[in-house]
Order: C-alpha cells, then structure tokens, then sequence
C-alpha cells in the first residue's frame, strides 16, 4: 500500500469514514473492517494533480454536510457521497463524476452496503455534474449545497479558490479558460436558486451570488484567475 501524505485531518477522517460506514450499514454488527477503504480514498484525494479538490475540499464538504444533516432524508448516504463525489478527478476530463460514482458502485458492497443505499449513493454522485436537484429531493440538496457553499465564502477565501481552480486547469491556455469558466459561472447564476436547503438559501445563496458576479466580471474584463 503506497504511503499517503501527511495531512492533520487524516486521523479524524478516517474516524469519520469508519463512523459513517458503521451508520449505513443499520447493524451493531458489523463484519467487516469499517475503516476499508478508507486508506484509498484519502490517497485519492491527495493526488498531486489537485489544486482545489484536495483533502481540504473534502473536510469542508463534510462540514457543511455534518451542519445540514438534519435536513438529509439519508445523512449516510449524503456522507458516503461527499466522500466519493470527487474520488476520481482528472481536470482534463469530463467523466470525473461518473467514474467517481462507478468507483462507489463497486465499493460499497464489499463494505456490506446494502443495493439501495448504494444506488443512492451513486446517484447523489452523479448529481454534483449539475447541482440541480428536483424538488424534494432532500439528499440531493444537501449534498450540493455543501458542495457548492465555498461559493458563499468571504472574498479573500474565495478568490483563492478561484485561483486553486484556475491552477487545476493549468494546460488550458488563458482565452479558452475564461471562456469556459465563464460559461460554469453563467449556468450556476442562471440557475433559480443556488441553494436548496433553508440553511443555505438563507446564509449562503446572496454572498455567493455576488462572489459568481464579481469573478464573472473580472473574466470577461480580463482580470481574473487566467491571468
């Protein structure tokens, strides 16, 4: 097994995987090791091509899911989801979200999880390519809207995601990364709401919305991350 890099939140992760993996399974009797996997993962997550979807990424989407959990018709399932949302991530494909979400269709039964759950994992997976849940859709709410709250972050924390995202799409030449983040910012803008749950419509939905402007505005000016 490769050696992972050292992180502070490695150990806390792995309780927080082994504690979630416990709580999907519905049985205080657990067959299997519940830190499986758990090892893989977070090497994933370390891949050395990440700038922006890194371990930190995965901390603070845990976070936001731990804080809208009681909104989540299945809190396991939201979790396992966060964790497998961006397991696989390569920046020069488009596939990253459905091979993250096959790589959960093949993990979680050998951890002992049962077909539905995770099918519900796979699906809230493959949600994050739109972050556009239906309407009712509780899981799928919380996992984008804790997905998607470093859009409502304060300006300096989001100007260095930006910059984190603009390193992660390195080998695109500067037009063609503006245009194209341009085009992400336009289709998160147009969309109705950007956060579905009470908790993010109400604390996170207006800074986001000016972050996304102002990060627009500098694109087409010429002024931002591409630079």
């Amino acid at each position: 097994m490769a050696p992972l890099p050292s992180h502070p939140a490695h150990a806390d992760l792995r309780r927080r995987w082994a504690t979630t993996v416990i709580q999907a399974l519905d049985t205080d009797d657990c067959v299997i090791a519940p830190d499986r996997y758990a090892h893989e993962l977070l090497a994933r997550w370390a891949e050395p091509q990440r700038r922006y979807h890194t371990t930190d990424h995965l901390v603070a989407v845990l976070d936001r899911v731990d804080e809208l959990a009681g909104h989540a018709d299945d809190p396991a399932a939201v979790r396992l989801a966060a964790w497998f949302h961006d397991a696989v991530y390569l920046p020069e494909r488009s596939t990253n979200e459905e091979r993250s979400a096959r790589l959960a269709e093949r993990a979680l039964p050998e951890l002992g999880i049962d077909g539905a759950r995770t099918a519900e994992v796979a699906r809230l997976v493959r949600l994050t390519v739109t972050h556009d849940p239906a309407d009712g859709d509780r899981n799928g709410e919380v996992l984008c809207d804790a997905d998607l709250a470093i859009l409502a972050a304060a300006p300096d924390a989001y100007a260095a995601y930006a910059a984190a995202v603009r390193e992660e799409y390195g080998f695109v030449p500067d037009d063609a990364f503006r245009e194209g983040r341009a085009a992400v910012l336009r289709q998160l803008l147009g969309l109705p709401c950007l956060f579905r749950t009470p908790h993010g419509a109400r604390a996170w939905e207006e800074r986001a919305r000016q972050n996304l402007t102002v990060e627009l505005k500098l694109l087409t000016t010429g002024g931002g991350p591409g630079m």
